[in-house]
């Protein structure tokens, strides 16, 4: 065993810096004692620092064996001194308690910092403010909810939600996130969507929120008006009574704008995060990506495989995150000639990938979610995957990003579990 010499960088902020210096540290360290040094030299300066895990990174790439065998790796002369950079590691400090379903949890969203989303086999969608306490029940659908999106939550007051199930039909629903609550509040949906010919399996929302798109078991893809105002041929009004002829509930009924045509089986997951642009994936093994105003896809891809998650992020927001019947997360750069080829594979998971997604706020990091009950942090500096978490006891069905340091996930456990304190730099 031989030492190497390494100088320490970070851009974290000062509390984290050590010493510029050069030393002297064996070659046969891993990322474990590599950190076990960083935490050394920072109490050394500050007796009351507490241990913290770091991850670190060579010319870039994350260091996931022993110095030796990395340099061996890459072709690094041992002689040269090494500037690595570490950076706090990405994993979960802390698994909250578990919001109990009744059935299993097939869908999740957690793009509100104010609170988490969940779909149900039971029917019905539920609002949670934090872990445990849920505050509003969305009631309508007569079939397992399969996706659940939040539309608008910028206005807390007004949050607009869309879910999709597989009573072949989408609901929107209207409510106001901060009202006080101490029991949960009972909420029955504005707006039904009906026009898919089976179960609707995903839903999407444009970033203005003034419409959606769904795909469903029909091999369609549908696009829906948002609003609750009468346009001529989108909405019909049904009356129904209700019990002890009380008040009448009106209920508006909406049709498609437009239907997206040619996957030839299910369309499992849509995404409209780019104003004139939907993808899709499909157990026809493609994605393909769809110009809004013509109806036609400009890209095809094929990728040999079923797929059931698809999301959109990383550099440029152009990367293309994809998984299915496989255990194997794959990402495309649909900028890059030959497009077909993922750029990405990642291969830890031992059954096939149920969810996938990017984070905001990051050109590397996205998470998966398997069927083999675990959730996977990855970065695409590395091909192991930085974290895994092992919150549920069955298979995974749904996972997202919350608050930017959390990961909010669901099951065939009939839970959604909150994994925080995740530092993603």
């Amino acid at each position: 065993m031989i030492d190497v010499n390494a100088r320490f960088v970070t851009k974290l902020d000062p509390p984290f810096k050590v010493p510029p210096t050069s030393i002297a540290i064996p070659s046969n360290l891993t990322r474990l004692g590599l950190s076990t040094i960083i935490n050394n030299l920072l109490q050394a300066g500050n007796p009351e620092w507490s241990h913290e895990p770091f991850d670190f990174l060579i010319d870039g790439e994350f260091v996931r064996m022993s110095l030796e065998q990395f340099l061996l790796a890459k072709g690094i002369s041992a002689e040269r001194t090494l500037e690595i950079e570490y950076i706090k590691a990405v994993v979960p400090r802390k698994e909250e308690e578990p919001s109990l379903h009744d059935d299993w949890v097939s869908a999740v969203d957690g793009s509100s910092p104010g609170f988490i989303l969940t779909g149900c086999y039971d029917g019905l969608a539920r609002v949670w403010k934090s872990a445990g306490v849920c505050t509003h029940i969305l009631e309508g659908h007569t079939g397992a909810i399969t996706s659940a999106r939040i539309i608008n939550s910028e206005d807390e007051e007004s949050v607009t939600v869309a879910t999709a199930s597989k009573d072949q039909t989408l609901r929107l629903w209207k409510f106001n996130a901060e009202e006080p609550t101490n029991s949960h509040l009972k909420i029955r949906p504005f707006k039904i969507l009906r026009g898919h010919k089976a179960s609707v399996q995903s839903v999407s929302s444009q970033t203005s929120g003034d419409m959606i798109c769904s795909g469903g078991w029909d091999s369609t893809i549908n696009l829906w008006q948002t609003n609750e105002i009468n346009t001529e041929g989108d909405l019909v009004s049904i009356k129904k009574k209700k019990k002890n002829d009380q008040a009448e509930e009106s209920q508006l009924q909406g049709e498609a704008v437009s239907t997206l045509v040619g996957h030839t089986q299910c369309v499992s997951s849509v995404n409209w995060s780019q104003r004139d642009t939907i993808f899709s994936a499909s157990w026809d093994h493609s994605i393909r990506r769809w110009d809004v105003e013509t109806g036609k896809d400009l890209l095809n891809i094929y990728c040999g495989k079923s797929l059931n998650c698809l999301d959109i992020g990383g550099e440029g927001s152009m990367m293309i995150a994809a998984g299915g019947s496989d255990p194997i997360l794959r990402i495309w750069d649909p900028r890059k000639p030959g497009t077909s080829a993922p750029v990405f594979q990642f291969s830890s998971h031992t059954s096939w990938i149920s969810a996938c997604k990017w984070h905001n706020k990051s050109w590397f990091n996205v998470l998966s979610s398997s069927y083999d009950g675990k959730i996977m942090l990855w970065d695409l500096r590395t091909a192991w995957p930085l974290s895994v978490i092992n919150s549920h006891q069955d298979k995974v069905l749904c996972a997202d990003w919350w608050k930017g340091d959390a990961v909010v996930s669901g099951g065939v456990d009939s839970k959604l579990r909150i994994s925080s304190g995740i530092s993603v730099q």
